[in-house]
């Protein structure tokens, strides 16, 4: 509306970011709105912060890379993440090698 509706240039491409995100990007943004999620785990209020212990490899790398040190690991054993210590920095997220924190 705005871009059909506007008289000037700058009032006319001023919308294009955003349409273009919305048409490459749909389904993100639905999941953002409708199920209050995050596809890219980068929106650390979206991100629930749980270790899968299926899917964890149990290598402590996890455990390593928080700052807060708010995941507890042994070895041979799945990490823990301690939500009350957790800063939601996304450094587990972005370093687990097993994609196992959700």
């Amino acid at each position: 509306m705005i871009k059909s509706s506007a008289l000037c240039g700058l009032g006319q491409t001023g919308p294009n970011p955003v349409l273009s995100t919305l048409q490459y990007f749909r389904d993100e943004y639905e999941a953002h709105i409708h199920e209050k999620r995050c596809p890219a785990k980068r929106c650390a209020a979206l991100v629930k912060f749980e270790v899968d212990a299926e899917r964890c490899t149990k290598c402590g790398i996890c455990s390593r890379s928080c700052p807060a040190g708010a995941i507890r690991w042994q070895k041979r054993e799945p990490a823990l993440i301690v939500k009350d210590k957790c800063v939601k920095c996304l450094s587990c997220i972005t370093n687990c090698p097993a994609d196992a924190i959700s």
